[in-house]
């Protein structure tokens, strides 16, 4: 038996056949997960729970990802989470909206989904190496 706490992904999207895409692929990989439809969920989720990982849709309801990622960043938290943006924008100027919000990475839809993992992967090896 393992006796390493997975660690924790929340992810919010407002289309519901990709949240569940989302849920079967990353919980095969051992992430405990929670999902959002919408900004202020996710951002009530992130507040309670502390997730290590946040995948965000941009265009959501209610209070769009980044400006969930703003709040988040203003949080301060510790450790700090991973931050991924997963959106149809596509425009150079919307990737370097993201991350002036605090994504470290911005996805375009359609993605495949090992290259989030592989995104958090290289981001869980240099949090090892280098603990804050």
């Amino acid at each position: 038996m393992s006796t390493v706490k997975p660690e924790r992904l929340l992810i919010a999207d407002d289309e519901p056949d990709l949240l569940i895409a989302y849920v079967l692929f990353f919980e095969a990989y051992g992430y405990e997960i929670r999902t959002a439809r919408d900004g202020l969920d996710a951002l009530a989720q992130y507040r309670g729970w502390r997730p290590e990982i946040v995948v965000l849709d941009i265009q959501m309801p209610r209070l769009d990802g980044r400006a969930v990622a703003k709040e988040i960043r203003n949080l301060k938290a510790k450790p700090v989470p991973l931050l991924v943006a997963v959106s149809a924008l596509s425009a150079p100027s919307e990737l370097a909206g993201s991350i002036q919000s605090g994504f470290d990475h911005h996805f375009v839809k359609p993605v495949q989904l090992p290259v989030i993992l592989a995104a958090m992967a290289s981001w869980r090896r240099a949090r090892s190496a280098n603990p804050v």
